[in-house]
């Protein structure tokens, strides 16, 4: 594998190659995982669409998204007629943070469990739990989290029901001291939230040195699987 080779294979971006009946050429890593979310014929046409009228290269700033993956602009380029590429600009899913997680290892689903428990007590909503059973325990520091889980309740408490995912980010890594770390995600979703609780979620999230991305339907918490 060249130099040239290996860079688009180590690029934080998908890149996708054509032929000119759409068939994949060549892709790498990131690309294949994004098919886990689109199809090749959406990014094809994507290409196509977005190409530029004569032979070269043309940028487009957009916003796109593909379940997880979103995207702020897509490189078109070709040659000739048979080859079209398209590498799309992505938006960080996660930040990178500037302290590594620490605290006790913690089993994470005792913590859900703990929480909601809690808010299910005189409470009409119906909690349901979609979790994969596969993380292991990881480091947190439990009181901070347990906070950052009940106000996130909290904020959903008028909802009929309230829906709480667990799931490895496929393809997800942060580095901390030049070691990479998987991510997976707390999802817990509703009809509608109260975003006056916006501030303290995304505050408390920060104490856990944690990313969140708080939406109107609920709150995304990004967790790195530190064990050691």
């Amino acid at each position: 594998m060249t130099f040239e080779q290996q860079w688009i294979e180590n690029d934080f971006n998908p890149f996708i190659l054509f032929d000119s009946n759409g068939k994949i050429v060549s892709l790498n890593t990131e690309a294949q995982y994004l098919f886990g979310a689109t199809t090749k014929e959406t990014i094809f046409e994507l290409a196509t669409a977005y190409a530029a009228p004569t032979f070269g290269f043309k940028t487009t700033f957009l916003d796109l998204e593909f379940d997880k993956y979103k995207f702020f602009g897509i490189n078109v380029g070709y040659i000739n007629d048979d080859r079209i590429g398209i590498s799309l600009y992505r938006i960080p899913y996660f930040k990178f943070q500037k302290n590594k997680p620490n605290g006790n290892l913690t089993n994470i689903y005792t913590l859900i469990d703990l929480c909601i428990s809690s808010h299910s007590i005189g409470s009409s909503t119906e909690f349901i739990k979609d979790i994969d059973p596969s993380i292991p325990e990881i480091r947190l520091y439990e009181k901070l989290f347990i906070k950052l889980l009940n106000k996130i309740y909290a904020a959903l408490k008028h909802n009929s029901r309230v829906i709480t995912k667990l799931y490895l980010c496929i393809g997800e890594h942060i580095r901390f001291d030049d070691k990479k770390y998987s991510i997976f995600t707390v999802e817990i979703l509703s009809k509608d939230m109260d975003m006056d609780l916006e501030h303290e979620i995304i505050r408390l999230a920060e104490e856990n040195n944690l990313f969140t991305e708080v939406k109107t339907t609920g709150v995304k918490i990004n967790i790195p699987m530190i064990f050691e």
